[in-house]
């Protein structure tokens, strides 16, 4: 597991734990918001960079987020 922090932005997480689980030729990344353990997950292949996975992953984070704060 890995430990990111990002800008304070509003929607946007602070600090963020990824998670990655090798499946086969693909990867499973966990983004969790640390402050409310909202988490949300992609399948990426396995030769995606690392840094490409954490930011689509961490985009789903943001949304998701954002659709709770606004009941959605």
């Amino acid at each position: 597991m890995r430990n990111q922090e990002h800008q304070a932005m509003a929607g946007h997480p602070v600090e963020v734990y990824f998670e990655f689980v090798p499946l086969g030729r693909q990867v499973k990344v966990v983004a969790i918001d640390a402050a409310s353990g909202v988490e949300v997950s992609i399948v990426a292949p396995a030769g995606a960079s690392q840094r490409d996975m954490e930011t689509i992953a961490l985009r789903k984070l943001t949304k998701r987020l954002t659709d709770l704060a606004e009941g959605a």
